[in-house]
Formats: C-alpha cells, structure tokens, sequence
C-alpha cells in the first residue's frame, strides 16, 4: 500500500485542529486516520490528537483479521470506546476542554477490500475506473436537510449553518458511527479527507487531479495548494493510497 499524508494550517485559521496518519498492526497491516477537532481554546487540537492516539495505539495492538465483518466490528467497538475515554477526559478537564469534539474517518485494508468508517463531515472517497465515489455520508445538519430534500444541493454549498454537526466523538457519551466495505484493487485511489478540502474544492476538481498522471505525492500537493488557492478558510488535510507495489507509511500530524 501507498500512502502520503498531507495537513496545512490553511490560510485563515492561526493553528491547525486537523491530525491524522498511517499506523501499523503487529502484522504490518495499516490503518489510516483523518480527524478534524473543534472547540474553543485549543480544544480541537486536543481532541483530534487523543482520537487519533487511542484508536492508532488499539490497533497496533491487533494482529490480521480474516474477515471483513470482524475489521467493521473491531472499528465500531473501538470508535465508541475512544469515545468514552475523549469524554471523561473533557469532563475532568471542562475549564479547558468544554466543547471538545473531533470528527473521525478511517480505513483499513484487507488484500481485495477497503473497509471505511466515519463519524462527523470528514469524508471519504473512493476513485475507481476514473470514476468519483463518495463513500462516507456526512453526519451534518445541512447533509440532513439536503437527504431531506428541504434544501438544494447548491443551497448546501452555502448554507449558514453548515458547520453544524450531528455527530462527534467526545460530545457524548455514545456515538455511532458508520461502516462501509468496498472493493478495493490496483488501480483504485482512496482519499480521506477533512472538510477544509471539500468545502474548498469542487468534486469535478478532486477527481481530475486523482485522473491526472501525477505521483500520488504530486497529487496529495496538489490539493492541498488547490484549497488554499480557494480560500484556503479552514485546516486542510488529506491522505491518498493506492495499492502498490512495496510500503511507504504516513506519520502522524
């Protein structure tokens, strides 16, 4: 597996709440992780940092999976008792961390499947064929109102209240989190990313730059120049895979 991981600051924000990497299991099998924190006072940085932490850490302790409903159940149990951990944390240290909150969104690779988990508006893609695919569903309000059919698709793009999540690992004492398995062969290109790409970067774009013959390094640049060159509003961070020949591995933000 290939992998590159990219997060920038962005060209409003004064520090980056964004975090993530590429993590090994005792049998050199990754998970890769995106997660974008929120809350005052640096809050967001602690937040996304712990998520990323506690469940990189858990799986490095696990060992090869034989089945895919076994990686999607490890996922589940483990997103909720990060969960759990993020939330008596804030709760011992509400004068610093009240309103601390992360998203979350994840996979792990089998040799003919992806399996991708998320919880929050922190996506992830799939590039097969040339083709685009939106895995993840965005636990939104907007996303809520847009399933809903009470607002347009490009009513969305602009929506005043498009920050507002439904879900977020440390809010609450339990969340719920969603799971998707996909085919995943040579040739297909997964990106997760956080929301300071997809708010900046339309969709027909990001799909161009995965087509274009760039290097997967090449392209994890590409956007995150791209975002800026928008607006750069928000953190931005990505990270792009591909199966291939050989290992190269993320580091932690």
């Amino acid at each position: 597996m290939h992998a590159e991981f990219r997060t920038d600051r962005g060209r409003i924000r004064h520090h980056n709440e964004d975090n993530g990497g590429v993590f090994e299991n005792k049998t050199g099998d990754p998970i890769v992780i995106v997660a974008d924190g929120m809350g005052g006072h640096r809050a967001g940085d602690v937040a996304s940092e712990m998520a990323v932490r506690l469940l990189s850490e858990a799986w490095q302790e696990t060992e090869a999976f034989l089945l895919t409903e076994d990686i999607e159940n490890w996922l589940k149990e483990n997103i909720q008792r990060v969960n759990r951990q993020m939330v008596e944390y804030a709760t011992e240290n509400a004068q610093d961390l009240k309103g601390m909150g992360t998203t979350l969104v994840t996979a792990v690779f089998t040799r003919s499947q992806v399996v991708v988990a998320n919880v929050g508006d922190s996506r992830g893609y799939l590039l097969k064929n040339g083709e685009l695919l939106q895995i993840t569903e965005d636990h939104s309000l907007v996303n809520e109102l847009l399933r809903k059919g009470e607002i347009s698709k490009e009513a969305a793009q602009n929506h005043p209240r498009k920050n507002i999540l439904l879900r977020a690992l440390g809010v609450e004492g339990k969340v719920e989190s969603d799971t998707f398995t996909l085919s995943f062969s040579t040739g297909d290109q997964l990106l997760l990313c956080s929301d300071g790409l997809t708010n900046m970067v339309p969709e027909e774009e990001m799909r161009a730059i995965l087509n274009s013959k760039r290097t997967l390094a090449e392209k994890a640049d590409a956007f995150i120049s791209k975002a800026n060159a928008y607006g750069g509003e928000d953190n931005i961070t990505v990270l792009l895979l591909e199966r291939s020949i050989g290992n190269k591995r993320g580091n932690e933000a």
